[in-house]
């Protein structure tokens, strides 16, 4: 299958003759990879134009097709590296935002004498890639936004993490987010070119309190490890109806989690995450098996990692009524005292009534 967002194309033309056999009965197909180009047909078309293996060659003669059987069909396959295209005779035709390769596979005249009888075949086929491209944002790229050039093969992927105030995803915070404690966050991981090519695996997300990924001072805090969730609140979330948010399913990653402090100062986050590009055919092996994780990670290749942070998050701490709390307490104070004051009064005019009432009842 031709991975999606890989554009082909391919022209048939038979010099010197015409053919009565349908080109649809060639089933050819070009292959556009991440690691080859190349172009197949079946045998049997070409044994009906009288065309042996040997004399078929790419511009430049030594770089010549194979035969491959294919699901029980025979099939007469050119595929070359990237790294051969120059040597086998193409040659690179870069736009703005694509970079085109285009090759030939063609046939050898058959001479007989001085005539030609059988048909030169000639097979143009072309394979085009999307080039780096800068992705312009609705506000100015500072420290709190976080966007990264990947580079797989010979394609280059822009990724970007951004978060958003709510579960709707439609726009995101233009300056460092303050979120109140046990607020959901909303995460989105995702390739902006080219879209909908890569597939794209969070392998493991992680809290700083600085911008440094790989801090060795402050404290961390694991939200995703090996693609599987480490945090109770985090959960992944759809991109759209009827498609799959999940991680290494799609090529845009969406997930939250409920808003924490660190114990001690600084109290703002630093969100960090590393990321993994799938091309389409490892679909399989992109999705984190988090029932076995250490069985499925002892077999998994290294990949080729790229990290994003962003931040500062920063933590909206409740307002602190003290001048409240500083009345509750100075007013039962002060009516204590108001209170003694009065007995201390009461007590001492009582006392000296009792003295003026005492001489007048003994005279």
């Amino acid at each position: 299958m031709i991975p999606n967002g890989l554009k082909l194309g391919v022209a048939l033309v038979l010099l010197f003759g015409f053919t009565r056999h349908r080109v649809e009965d060639a089933q050819i197909k070009v292959l556009c990879s991440k690691d080859f180009i190349g172009i197949r047909a079946k045998e049997d078309y070409f044994k009906f134009h009288n065309v042996p293996l040997e004399s078929l060659h790419l511009p430049n003669k030594s770089c010549r097709p194979q035969r491959e059987v294919i699901d029980g069909v025979s099939y007469y396959v050119s595929k070359i590296s990237k790294d051969q295209y120059q040597m086998c005779g193409g040659k690179p035709l870069t736009k703005i935002n694509r970079v085109s390769y285009s090759l030939s596979l063609q046939s050898d005249p058959q001479i007989i004498g001085n005539i030609i009888r059988n048909p030169v075949i000639k097979l143009d086929y072309t394979c085009v890639y999307p080039a780096i491209r800068t992705v312009s944002l609705p506000f100015p790229v500072i420290h709190f936004s976080s966007e990264m050039v990947m580079h797989v093969n010979e394609l280059d992927a822009n990724i970007q993490m951004m978060l958003y105030p709510d579960q709707s995803y439609s726009e995101a915070y233009s300056s460092a987010p303050t979120i109140e404690l046990r607020g959901k966050v909303y995460v989105e991981v995702a390739v902006t070119e080219p879209a909908d090519f890569f597939l794209l695996r969070v392998d493991k997300c992680w809290a700083t309190q600085s911008l440094q990924p790989n801090m060795t001072e402050g404290l961390v805090y694991i939200l995703l490890l090996n693609g599987c969730v480490k945090d109770k609140t985090v959960s992944f979330l759809n991109v759209s109806a009827g498609q799959s948010g999940r991680n290494g399913e799609s090529s845009t990653i969406r997930y939250s989690f409920d808003m924490f402090r660190f114990t001690t100062e600084p109290h703002d986050l630093y969100l960090h995450c590393t990321v993994e590009l799938c091309v389409p055919e490892d679909y399989k092996s992109c999705k984190p098996n988090c029932n076995s994780i250490s069985k499925r990670e002892a077999v998994r290749a290294d990949p080729s990692l790229g990290i994003l942070s962003y931040g500062p998050i920063r933590i909206e701490m409740p307002d602190r009524p003290q001048s409240n709390i500083l009345a509750t307490v100075v007013l039962p104070v002060a009516g204590v005292w108001a209170l003694g004051f009065f007995l201390i009064i009461l007590i001492t005019v009582v006392k000296a009534g009792s003295r003026k009432l005492k001489p007048t009842g003994e005279h």
